[in-house]
């Protein structure tokens, strides 16, 4: 009988580390990952106007130097062109896998700057440095009422994203880039934080449809299973 009891006990622990190890599932991840995103974008729009006004207090001119030059840098035509350099030197040395990847960069990026285009076009949205009382607008083609979303930002996450969910190691350091675009388009006063944390969104949300039709990454999950 202890032994038949002991026999249990080991059974009982051993189905219950075995759930604990096993993998949440797909469904799991997204739900929590769209919960996440509508919780940022929450607290984004509310604290809107505390971040401009704080960055504006602390944001000495040598910074504000400093980050235009990154934000020119930033912008979508530099992503384009590394993104096609790439796909150059892969076509080159015949690696197909690299073709795709940076292809799926490149329609990332593409698809990220048309709708945020898009987007700017339709709400209107006053950026910080404009004086006005309203701050959305409606349709408008003036660049100084195009601050939602943060295109910049946008495409940078677009571009980068589609690479760590096909590359992680090499992907993940180099998401510090899209991060500093979208801090630099704050700090020079063109952007809010909701603008910059909505084009986080669209870019992710780009990034997974150019790599899902290009490199077969069906779902967050399998990114995390990705080859470095």
């Amino acid at each position: 009988m202890p032994v038949a009891r002991l026999n249990r006990k080991v059974a009982a622990v051993r189905v219950k580390t075995e759930a604990e190890i096993t993998p949440a599932s797909p469904r799991k991840i997204w739900i929590a990952l769209i919960v996440l995103a509508v919780i940022a974008l929450v607290a984004a729009f509310l604290l809107d106007q505390a971040t401009a006004y704080w960055i504006g207090a602390h944001s000495a001119p040598e910074l504000k130097r400093v980050m235009r030059m990154v934000s020119r840098v930033g912008d979508w035509p530099a992503h384009m062109i590394a993104g096609a350099i790439g796909f150059a030197i892969a076509f080159v040395m015949g690696s197909k896998a690299w073709m795709r990847i940076f292809l799926a960069m490149l329609i990332a990026l593409a698809l990220a700057g048309v709708t945020t285009r898009a987007i700017k076009i339709a709400t209107g949205r006053a950026r910080p440095s404009v004086k006005t009382e309203a701050r959305w607008n409606g349709p408008q083609l003036s660049s100084k009422y195009q601050a939602f979303p943060s295109g910049h930002t946008a495409s940078s996450t677009a571009f980068f994203v589609a690479l760590f969910l096909a590359r992680k190691k090499l992907g993940a350091p180099l998401l510090l880039i899209p991060i500093l675009i979208a801090v630099s388009r704050m700090i020079i006063g063109v952007h809010y934080l909701s603008d910059v944390t909505v084009a986080v969104v669209v870019g992710v949300i780009c990034a997974l449809l150019a790599v899902h039709w290009l490199c077969k990454i069906r779902t967050p999950h399998s990114a995390i299973e990705g080859r470095g």
